[in-house]
């Protein structure tokens, strides 16, 4: 028998996107906390492999960590269907990739999700969401990041989905000194 799963807490949120005003972006929070600052935590000691520490003063590889990786900029629509398809694991062909049931929860910072995405393993059934064996594409030596997994409960992730949070900026604006 297996043990019983934990189970975490999704907010989604909608806000301008970073760089990039004029569109709007789906960002993740878990148990509260940006993932893209779970995602800076997961891959800090993966990029000081390959960075030159003297090449940055301490305040801009955080920046660079935090900037890996930006919400997703979904086709926007009325009812925000498209981007609860994406989430529920119906993504368009250019945020998935080739495994089975993976992927884009966050985008690259250039404004094109799919050129650094992070990818997972969505897993939807009736009673839950599972996001699961988190990776880089681009960086196939990295493996699966230690990230997750995270159990969402289905009933409170369809309503995190149906009422993002909306925000006047990217949360993290502060921590990169633009809020």
């Amino acid at each position: 028998m297996s043990p019983p799963t934990a189970e975490h807490r999704v907010e989604f949120l909608r806000h301008p996107h970073p760089g990039y005003p004029h569109l709007t972006a789906w960002g993740i929070r878990i148990e509260g906390t940006d993932l893209r600052v779970l995602v800076a935590e997961a891959t800090r000691a993966l990029w000081s492999r390959e960075l030159d520490e003297d090449d940055d003063t301490p305040q801009e590889r955080e920046e660079f960590l935090l900037r890996q990786h930006a919400p997703l900029h979904l086709d926007d629509d009325a009812d925000g269907a498209r981007a609860r398809a994406h989430f529920l694991g119906d993504a368009p062909p250019d945020l998935r990739d080739r495994d089975p049931g993976a992927l884009c929860l966050l985008g690259c910072s250039c404004g094109i999700d799919a050129c650094w995405p992070l990818l997972a393993t969505v897993r939807v059934t009736a009673t839950e969401v599972a996001w699961s064996g988190f990776y880089q594409p681009h960086r196939p030596n990295w493996g699966e990041l230690p990230l997750g997994p995270y159990v969402f409960p289905r009933p409170a992730y369809d309503e995190a989905l149906a009422a993002p949070v909306p925000l006047i900026q990217d949360p993290l604006a502060p921590l990169l000194g633009e809020g």
